[in-house]
């Protein structure tokens, strides 16, 4: 697969584009007899996993900044407060601009992707109507614009080592949704991807701070940072919206 070709297969989902699946899992390898030293193993596993998992405890209990960063073409960065209901996201992909704003129960979005039968004023959504995969929400597990819930879902091995946490992801069991995603070109995963090396740190308090996957196996980097824990986030009302047109809908997330 080429680096282009890579790009293309990794996406954020607030880009708006339409996707393929992430195709089917391979069968279980055949399981070995245990060994104290697979014991270990999983033991550090998940250790590991688990203080990962306790480090986003932080997303349903104050506000903060989230940034994503995919091989420094598409970025997202989006200031979060789940308590008072208030958010914010700012996405660049390839020199386009997609902002969204959350109030309450209210979905704002502005656009300067050309899509078909949309306008690039404000929008304001039907929440009923937006796909799954698009995750616009307050509500535990679909509230977190970087993901880490699907990261560290994805995690083979793992081990920690104080603060910084390293080990292998399947990156065909990400699956789709806010943040980083993985997917497959035309002729399915690049061979390794479901061994891929990853790195995370968490800072004095325990909370994940940087999760990052290099470019390995055709694929290329992508970074997710959480920072500014408990700034206060003020989020306007844009003037003028209008209500989002039925075309818009399925033109968000990603499909299959």
């Amino acid at each position: 697969m080429t680096r282009r070709a890579a790009v293309a297969a990794i996406s954020a989902v607030t880009v708006l584009l339409l996707g393929c699946s992430a195709g089917a899992r391979t069968g279980d390898e055949p399981a070995s007899a245990p060994t104290t030293g697979a014991d270990a193993a999983t033991t550090t596993t998940t250790t590991a996993t688990e203080l990962l998992k306790s480090g986003t405890e932080f997303i349903d209990q104050m506000s903060f900044r989230s940034d994503v960063d995919i091989a420094s073409q598409i970025t997202t960065l989006a200031h979060t407060d789940i308590p008072h209901k208030r958010a914010d996201s700012t996405l660049s992909a390839f020199g386009r601009v997609t902002e969204i704003r959350m109030i309450d129960d209210e979905v704002y979005l502005k656009t300067e992707l050309d899509l078909p039968g949309v306008g690039q004023e404000w929008m304001k959504l039907d929440p009923a109507r937006v796909p799954t995969d698009f995750a616009m929400s307050f509500a535990p597990g679909r509230n977190d614009p970087g993901g880490s819930a699907r990261l560290i879902n994805a995690i083979v091995t793992a081990r920690a080592d104080g603060p910084h946490i390293t080990g292998t992801i399947d990156l065909t069991r990400v699956g789709a949704g806010n943040g980083i995603n993985f997917r497959p070109g035309p002729d399915g995963f690049p061979d390794g991807v479901r061994s891929n090396p990853f790195s995370a740190t968490l800072d004095a308090d325990g909370r994940l701070v940087s999760f990052s996957i290099p470019a390995a196996n055709g694929m290329p980097n992508a970074t997710l940072r959480y920072s500014d824990f408990g700034a206060p986030v003020s989020v306007a009302r844009p003037q003028g919206a209008v209500a989002a047109p039925d075309a818009l809908y399925p033109q968000l997330g990603l499909s299959g």
